[in-house]
């Protein structure tokens, strides 16, 4: 433990105690002690003076000021007014997506039109269809990596050509149809779908005509059929492609009103072997119908029904929680008796629990069992009758001879629907098509339901990147022959709108390198902020980041998220925490948060602004001939005499090539503005100008500061200044070897840290905790530090730059042991004797084998030490060098810790045992299908045959064991990652304690430098190992599992509101229709594949492989 000194009107018996413990802990060196608290104070007076000495020589931070100054006549100080810019760019978001709702509208009135006219074909031929079979030149392989032969297909064969819109080849004449793999596109259903639906291609191409900047449009059928245009080939996975639009959010956000449900599963003794793995995998499948306006919970039960996860009541049905579920109904075992009534007491008490979040909409139960006799209907009588404001669904799972007939019974009784699962291939269909009867409601309200809904965001199939969609529903209004109003959904329309379209429509660049703008829906999730950066691709949940996770949570930032989502529009100045945009540092800042909602959507447009960023510089370069002489010092053969200048890569102009590279950007730069000039209706004309200006004013400030100077005089190995603007201007030349920065300043953590913190900010090079060093006679390290370049202008404050210097670390290393050292400028090294007759103070030069000396920045990371050894480590988190002395300085509160989840990270798939619970089902045909001779060649009875092949073959594929995972490919997964960030606390400046350790004691010295981001700490060295302490971590590291913990979470959720309106109930609903066990019959030539394929993907519980939303 560490001690801390008394101070100020302490008693006198406390300085004494604390002048034993120096003694005490002094070392053994004879005559000498540790050094006094002024003396240290005093060394710490010498290191500021040196830093301000250097960075007001070199800085140039009053040499700008004045250049600025001097060129006021070229520029104008102009003002972010937060609330008109909010406005505006609320409007011009709304404007965006009203166009493409018009679109929508025009789209789903047509499809409605087209399928009321189109007449029934019971003959229909697949080969009097004419469509593009967006599958039809697509390979893939089985789960054991050989070619799967493709069935015989009549697409049309179309030339595709690149579209930078698309980010693909497309082909803007024809429309693409895609049909899920588990569904035979020979089916009379299909083909007459696919026979209305073509009609729709003329209001795609009319929509196009009216507005060229649609992205997708496209009709997901309740049948499965995807129509979708322009035209592209389907982006397949490795594995056969397991896309079908039921399944993806944006269809079940249109289809139907936000559900509360509860799932029950029957573990009675009875459901064992491979029936409850069935179960098993319904349930994983169930989850991933829902959305996050949805709400749910899942029990098991036999005697008695429980929870089978942590959650006691209904929860969001989010991603984490939906994971938490997959999990948790792993872990289910049958025993016992059935007991129905248990289980649905338990799904009615749920639903009526008023005290918690909930959707307030759809209510139903969706059992899984695998058969019984009793009907409870006591208990639909005493919660559900006579309203049935609850549906109940139920699935009969496996192969058995029970009665099924009290399972149809309750469905029917309940307005709800009986399915069967024999075996893992009727899994997918069978729950997902609840959704028709949910959709009941929707289809009989009419022009009422017709709500167009935005989602969140999630990643495109067909790679557009990050969108939104547009949804609205399609109905069904055909009359049977009594002129009874059909009520079954056709599907959802839905139009694509990519986030950088939105992004385009946001400022930028005159908000400053740390003003941003962002959006939230209705959930809180964001659709535009600066932090929304997922970084996998192609993955099947949409893309669900909070407001808060986005940013450091706390009490303002929860209400005003709170207010955004309630549609009201406000204005707050806050002080908060930010993270560093490379996410090393925390930093207290001011910021001014100005919101509105964006019309006619679900969605809050969010602007936030720093202080300095009220007044920004617009260029105003009229005269020509200055134009050309600033852009002269842009070129190359400038640079050996004025500095090397990076630009950043922003869009200057619309025929501007970007290059991740400089200098070749730098080059396409130059190349075209030999052909443009600045105020080319092409350009942006605010970035070029500005760029030029700050172009100029920089080389001034080499001319007239960097040049006159020595820098080795000083060991610096670099000066710099970067701008708002765009420039980086690195002199001398020589200096850009070794420049590892961002071109873009306003993509540079030291530009963006300076322009928050006052005074001068030291970045030494990170170094993770592997970091065994270099060869420093090879390899010389640099350090920057910078400051920022505050201008008044006419009583408006801004700043538009920042400058600093890289220090030589070895250098400076020895400069640091000698101002914190005893010596004088007289002294020369070794002068100084010290006997038993006359004590000396220790100091960090001379007694470097004996006392520590270091300075460490304000996110806990080495600078620079008097030990050549800690050289290497400059960079390191300190704990990594000396967990002892950083966990004192951390127990003394010199740093406080923020620990946060970054819930957007990729990982590489955990280590799992090679067996998993893999439902294995054996399709067992009826009577019927026994004595339909069609049956004989269909698919289903080819997928027996094989089975009864495999069965000979291998003894055990009729039992239940689990099945290896071996093949599974191992495929980066979504995780958690857990970030520790360590700053300063608002402790005293300066610090003496001594850690207690018995024999092994440290005293210690601490002090924070004025006018720094840096503390200088002196310490005894450890004598002994014996007062190791745990080694304090900062690097990012997976989360463990449960972390954050989900359950504890759930009982406090964040506020969030569901969409307005709610279709549950229509008096004139048909229910007559409640039960069936039968789908469409599947593909030839991809069952066997596909069963395999759910086997493999259930073994290894991992999700099925991603198909990624369209």
């Amino acid at each position: 433990m560490a001690m801390a000194a008394p101070t100020g009107s302490a008693a006198l018996c406390g300085h004494l105690a604390l002048l034993l413990l120096l003694l005490l802990a002094a070392p053994a060196a004879l005559g000498y002690s540790f050094p006094q608290q002024h003396t240290m104070q005093y060394w710490a007076r010498r290191l500021e003076q040196e830093i301000d000495g250097v960075m007001r020589i070199f800085g140039g931070v009053q040499q700008l000021r004045g250049i600025y100054n001097e060129n006021r006549n070229l520029f104008e100080v102009k003002e972010n007014v937060p609330r008109k810019l909010v406005e505006k760019v609320a409007g011009d978001i709304e404007s965006l997506l009203a166009k493409k709702v018009r679109a929508l509208k025009r789209l789903a009135n047509a499809a409605e039109k087209f399928q009321k006219a189109h007449h029934w074909q019971d003959n229909i031929r697949e080969e009097d269809i004419e469509y593009y079979d967006s599958k039809a030149d697509t390979e893939y392989d089985d789960p054991d990596g050989e070619e799967i032969e493709r069935e015989k297909s009549n697409s049309l064969k179309l030339e595709f050509t690149d579209d930078a819109n698309f980010k693909t080849k497309v082909n803007y004449s024809y429309a693409a149809v895609q049909i899920p793999t588990d569904i035979y596109k020979g089916s009379t259903v299909i083909l007459n779908e696919l026979n209305w639906t073509q009609a729709l291609e003329d209001v795609f191409i009319e929509n196009r005509k009216e507005d060229p900047s649609l992205l997708w449009q496209v009709f997901g059928s309740a049948t499965g059929v995807t129509r979708y245009y322009p035209a592209t080939p389907w982006r397949a996975p490795n594995k056969i492609d397991l896309y079908d639009v039921r399944r993806r959010p944006w269809y079940i956000q249109g289809a139907s009103s936000p559900k509360d449900m509860v799932i029950i599963v029957d573990v009675s003794g009875s459901v064992s072997g491979l029936t409850l793995k069935l179960m098993k995998t319904s349930v994983y499948e169930m989850l991933d119908t829902l959305s996050d306006d949805d709400y749910v919970n899942v029990a098991s039960f036999n005697e008695k029904a429980k929870p089978v996860s942590c959650f006691k009541h209904l929860v969001q049905a989010n991603i984490r929680n939906k994971k938490v579920f997959k999990e948790d109904v792993q872990g289910m075992v049958a025993k016992g008796t059935t007991d129905y009534k248990a289980g649905f007491e338990y799904a009615f008490d749920q639903l009526q629990n008023s005290n918690i979040t909930r959707a307030n909409c759809n209510k139903m139960i969706m059992m899984f069992t695998d058969g019984g006799e009793d009907r409870v209907q006591d208990v639909f009588e005493k919660y559900n009758w006579p309203n049935k404001t609850v549906r109940v669904f139920t699935f009969s799972v496996g192969q058995h001879n029970y009665d099924v007939t009290p399972l149809q019974w309750m469905a029917c009784a309940n307005k709800g629907y009986y399915f069967e699962i024999p075996s893992i291939g009727a899994i997918r269909i069978n729950t997902q098509e609840y959704l028709d009867v949910l959709g009941r409601p929707m289809v009989l309200a009419g022009n009422r339901a017709k709500q167009v809904q935005w989602t969140n965001v999630y990643q495109d199939a067909l790679g557009l990147g990050l969108v939104v969609t547009g949804t609205l529903p399609v109905f069904n209004l055909t009359e049977d022959s009594s002129d009874r109003k059909n009520q079954l959904i056709l599907g959802v329309m839905g139009i694509d709108v990519a986030l950088n379209d939105i992004k385009k429509l946001t400022p930028r660049y005159n908000l400053g390198a740390n003003g941003y703008v962002f959006a939230i829906d209705l959930n809180g999730y964001v659709l535009l902020h600066p932090n929304l950066q997922p970084q996998i691709i192609n993955f099947r949940e949409p893309v669900t980041l909070d407001f808060l996770d986005a940013e450091l949570e706390d009490e303002n930032k929860e209400e005003i998220r709170r207010s955004m989502i309630d549609g009201n529009d406000g204005q707050r100045f806050i002080k908060t925490l930010i993270k560093s945009l490379d996410e090393q540092y925390i930093d207290e800042v001011f910021r001014t948060y100005t919101w509105a909602p964006i019309k006619s959507t679900n969605y809050s447009l969010g602007l936030v602004l720093p202080p300095y960023s009220t007044y920004y510089i617009q260029a105003n370069l009229s005269d020509q001939i200055l134009q050309v002489k600033y852009f002269e010092y842009l070129l190359p053969n400038s640079f050996e005499s004025e500095g090397h200048v990076f630009i950043a890569p922003r869009e200057y102009c619309k025929d501007l090539d970007l290059s991740d590279n400089n200098t070749e950007f730098l080059e396409n730069f130059i190349a075209l503005m030999e052909k443009v000039t600045p105020d080319s209706k092409q350009c942006d004309n605010f970035l070029l100008h500005n760029l030029i200006l700050d172009t100029g004013i920089t080389q001034q400030l080499v001319e007239r500061v960097w040049k006159d100077q020595d820098l080795n005089t000083y060991s610096l190995l670099a000066v710099f200044a970067a701008t708002d603007g765009g420039i980086t201007r690195v002199f001398p030349n020589k200096a850009a070897d070794d420049w590892e920065e961002e071109p873009e300043p306003f993509n540079a953590s030291f530009y963006r840290r300076s322009l928050d913190n006052k005074g001068y900010i030291f970045k030494p090079p990170y170094r993770d905790a592997g970091y065994r060093g270099l060869d420093l006679e090879n390899n010389t390290i640099g350090i920057l530090v910078s400051t920022a370049v505050e201008l008044s202008i006419g009583g408006k404050t801004l700043k538009p730059a920042v400058v600093g210097v890289k220090l030589d670390l070895e250098a400076w290393a020895e400069k640091f042991k000698v101002l914190a050292s005893n010596r004088t400028d007289r002294d020369q090294l070794g002068t100084r004797r010290c006997d038993p007759s006359s004590s000396c103070e220790m100091d960090c030069e001379a007694n470097n084998k004996d006392l520590i000396c270091v300075l460490i920045d304000d996110g806990g990371f080495l600078v620079l030490s008097n030990q050549e050894d800690h050289w290497y480590q400059v960079g390191k988190f300190f704990s990594e060098v000396d967990a002892n002395l950083m966990s004192a300085l951390y127990n003394n509160s010199f740093y406080a810790r923020k620990e946060s989840y970054d819930f957007q990270s990729v990982c590489a798939p955990e280590a799992q045992s090679n067996t998993g619970a893999a439902p294995r089902g054996v399709f067992v045909p009826t009577v019927a299908d026994l004595l339909n001779l069609a049956w004989w060649t269909s698919a289903a009875a080819w997928s027996l045959f094989q089975q009864f092949l495999y069965g000979l073959t291998y003894s055990s594929w009729f039992q239940t064991e689990d099945v290896t995972a071996d093949s599974m490919e191992a495929r980066e997964t979504s995780c958690i990652m857990k970030q520790t960030q360590y700053y300063f606390s608002t402790v005293n400046a300066t610090y003496n304690a001594i850690i207690d350790c018995g024999n092994c004691s440290r005293l210690f010295h601490a002090q924070r430098l004025a006018n720094t981001n840096l503390l200088f700490v002196v310490a005894d060295k450890p004598l002994c190992s014996q007062c190791e302490s745990v080694k304090l971590l900062q690097a990012e590291v997976r989360a463990p599992p449960r972390d954050p913990n989900q359950c504890e979470l759930v009982d406090r959720p964040r506020y969030r509101k569901g969409p307005h309106i709610c279709f549950d109930y229509n008096a004139t609903e048909d229910t007559s229709d409640c039960g069936r066990g039968a789908s469409f019959a599947p593909s030839l030539g991809v069952l066997l594949s596909l069963q395999l394929l759910l086997l493999y993907s259930s073994a290894s519980r991992h999700p099925l492989p991603p198909a990624a939303c369209l």
